[in-house]
């Protein structure tokens, strides 16, 4: 049975979706988005493949197809990590592939089989197509299979699966290829070398890339290698603060020197509250009990929009994020990210502190220091 605050964070990661997407539905229980950029590459594609020796319909299927293989793809991540417990939260679909956002990070073994589940959804596919082709005795001649027309279809299908399959397999974080070398590192290293070793392998990867598409003016290519870049960089930051974090209670890390708000306070009392301290983000009780959370975001367009004589109870967030005190610290901060800049460190119904983005970091940075390890507590 999920606890209060398990709940709380599900709540708050399914209610942080990535900006800009467009829900098409769900399948398996899992809500697919598209990415509107997805939109504007898929008509451009379109467009591009009318100049070709295919029909337009073959052109619109053949592209549909492979964005249909990559949403096979996450599925596959998305299935295999439901085997093991881990929910998947969306799929989101970008013009440079998907993501399948997973509910919290699976353990190394757990990571092996489900990064390599998509690379093996694809290379079936391809197998599958193949197959069909050569039992029928339709398969074109190698030297053709490129070109397009409508009469190799299936075959640039299959090409595509291939070389998406191939792709995703390169040993770079945050690829699939990447979290598979990751996982095999972390047999003989611990968790945290295995990631910093992965992610200078995918920095490496990706400078390589931008290079070759600079030299031979490939754009799409160089795009592909900025997001490895950034992806192997955030692998990197996010390894080095599980590491700083975890085993500690989350309230080592939280802030419980802090002003709240009362449901009958003004928007101007808030207002000179943010001006009279450097806190961002403001409990608001009724008595002892909290029922919300205004942070500065939503107390600033509030103010723009109706003025400052408006009540906080009127623009204050009331599903905000908590966790408990005794919450490894490195588990709090996905709720964190889920949640915004802050959440509320609770027992129960009781208010005991913050945990806010800005302290953490400031926490994780002595850490790094040489910062000594906080007395913890029973």
């Amino acid at each position: 049975m999920a606890t209060p605050t398990q709940t709380s964070a599900q709540q708050h990661q399914e209610q942080s979706r990535i900006p800009g997407t467009i829900s098409v539905g769900s399948l398996f229980g899992i809500p697919i988005r598209l990415h509107f950029t997805f939109l504007l590459l898929f008509a451009f594609l379109v467009a591009l493949g009318l100049s070709g020796k295919q029909s337009a319909a073959a052109n619109s299927l053949f592209i549909a197809a492979l964005f249909g293989s990559v949403l096979l793809h996450e599925f596959g991540h998305a299935l295999v990590s439901r085997r093991y417990g881990i929910r998947t939260l969306e799929i989101v679909m970008f013009p440079i592939g998907g993501i399948a956002r997973l509910e919290k990070n699976p353990g190394i073994r757990e990571e092996f089989w489900i990064a390599i589940a998509g690379p093996m959804v694809n290379f079936v596919i391809a197998g599958g197509l193949v197959g069909y082709l050569m039992a029928t005795g339709t398969m074109s001649p190698i030297d053709s299979a490129m070109e397009q027309s409508d009469a190799n279809l299936l075959e640039r299908i299959a090409i595509g699966n291939l070389i998406l399959g191939l792709f995703n397999l390169l040993p770079a974080l945050p690829m699939d290829g990447g979290r598979i070398l990751r996982s095999l590192l972390a047999r003989r290293r611990s968790e945290a070398e295995a990631t910093q070793l992965a992610a200078r392998i995918g920095t490496g990867l990706a400078v390589m890339m931008g290079l070759y598409a600079l030299i031979t003016f490939q754009i799409f290519l160089l795009f592909i290698a900025f997001f490895v870049y950034l992806g192997a960089t955030q692998e990197r930051v996010a390894s080095i603060g599980k590491s700083a974090t975890q085993g500690l209670p989350t309230r080592v890390a939280m802030v419980s020197d802090y002003r709240t708000l009362q449901h009958g306070d003004t928007l101007r009392d808030a207002a000179n509250l943010l001006l009279a301290t450097s806190q961002q983000d403001f409990p608001v009780m009724l008595g002892d009990r909290v029922i919300g959370l205004l942070g500065r975001t939503a107390l600033l367009r509030a103010i723009a929009q109706d003025g400052p004589d408006g009540y906080v109870s009127g623009y204050m967030q009331r599903d905000f994020g908590s966790v408990d005190p005794d919450l490894d610290l490195a588990d709090a901060i996905p709720v964190l990210a889920a949640s915004g800049t802050a959440v509320l460190v609770m027992r129960g119904e009781e208010l005991l502190g913050m945990l806010t983005s800005e302290n953490l970091n400031e926490f994780i940075l002595l850490r790094q220091i040489g910062f000594a390890k906080p007395k913890v507590e029973s």
